[in-house]
């Protein structure tokens, strides 16, 4: 889960400052982990980054730049106006779809989240006959919406679930057992859904943990995310202390690694989703290969009021072009403040129109 920072106040500052002196005392930070057993063996399934800190780290990406701070006092149109789009340089001159390619035909809708953790997301959150049913309505919304893109559902698994404690090989970082990735597999298949597996590093490098999952990105309809806030590997701190980022390079990285998948096993593009919701959390941007196997969705990935979202938007997703665009709704943290949800004929309003769209 993530979330966006809002207000200026001196209160929050002074966590902020808190924080990146190391002294942050145990009310400024929220637990980190949620612990659940599996038999025979204690598994910790869920870490996240705390309120306070993530919010200390949008201020702080925020706090230079010409986007405001506060909410609006009428409403806004951040993130919609295709003029803003078109001098950032959309739409993005990229290879062309080769054969098979789902972008940008068709509109992915994907539940997230571990079914061995209620808390990380709505794929986990029900039993499976009632998330695969709900993830229906989502898409059949979604459909009515925009009759003339097809949707396709999918299943964002987090394969690979951060940790704040380092574990027995001191990577920070918990790999969800084979048989329950094969299980999510197959609960996709079962309503015609297409499959990710997402990698919160912790302290491990992409380099190392991505090919060990070849196994299932090798099937057709199983494609990859990737997370910047739990990829702290750079900075040595604790998953759930900062928020981690992600540079052109590694990016790059997993990208050319889906390729020679795609080529080795003949295989149409494969998506590769990265999260974002801070200016830090991608770097050098502009440095990212677009290639022909591989279809990029720079993911907005914050949580926080309609405006804000929208806000976030314009800032880290619209601002920084790559090539394709995805969206994020909370159905908790959306709305725990009493705004809306978002409907998807306002999510459609964005310019460029977010093809990923993804519900936690």
């Amino acid at each position: 889960m993530k979330t966006q920072f809002v207000n200026r106040n001196a209160g929050l500052l002074i966590c902020l400052l808190l924080i990146v002196s190391g002294c942050t005392n145990s009310k400024s930070v929220e637990p980190t982990v949620t612990e659940k057993k599996q038999p025979a063996r204690e598994l910790t399934v869920f870490s996240a980054t705390s309120s306070a800190v993530r919010e200390a780290a949008v201020f702080a990406s925020r706090s230079g730049a010409a986007a405001p701070v506060t909410a609006p006092a009428t409403k806004t149109n951040a993130g919609e106006n295709p003029e803003f789009a078109k001098i950032k340089g959309w739409p993005v001159k990229g290879p062309a779809p080769l054969q098979g390619a789902i972008l940008p035909k068709k509109r992915i809708v994907a539940y997230y989240g571990n079914p061995l953790s209620r808390k990380m997301g709505v794929l986990g959150e029900y039993p499976k006959d009632e998330m695969l049913r709900r993830l229906k309505l989502e898409v059949a919304a979604w459909q009515a919406a925009d009759p003339a893109t097809p949707v396709q559902p999918a299943l964002h698994l987090i394969a690979v679930v951060a940790q704040g404690d380092p574990g027995k090989d001191g990577k920070y970082r918990q790999i969800t057992p084979d048989k329950v990735v094969s299980q999510v597999y197959e609960w996709a298949k079962e309503v015609g859904a297409i499959l990710f597996i997402d990698i919160q590093t912790g302290h491990d490098d992409i380099r190392s943990v991505l090919p060990r999952f070849e196994w299932i990105l090798k099937n057709p309809d199983v494609h990859l995310g990737i997370d910047p806030e739990f990829n702290l590997i750079k900075s040595g701190k604790k998953p759930g202390t900062r928020i981690g980022t992600y540079d052109a390079a590694d990016i790059n990285f997993a990208s050319s690694y889906l390729k020679n998948l795609v080529n080795k096993y003949n295989l149409p593009p494969k998506v590769f989703t990265v999260h974002r919701f801070t200016q830090g959390g991608v770097t050098n941007s502009r440095d990212i290969v677009l290639r022909p196997q591989v279809q990029i969705v720079m993911h907005m990935d914050g949580w926080g009021s309609p405006w804000l979202k929208r806000d976030s938007y314009k800032s880290y997703i619209v601002a920084e072009p790559v090539q394709y665009t995805g969206f994020k709704l909370f159905y908790h943290n959306d709305t725990k403040k009493g705004d809306p949800l978002l409907k998807p004929q306002e999510v459609l309003k964005l310019n460029p129109k977010p093809l990923y769209i993804q519900y936690q």
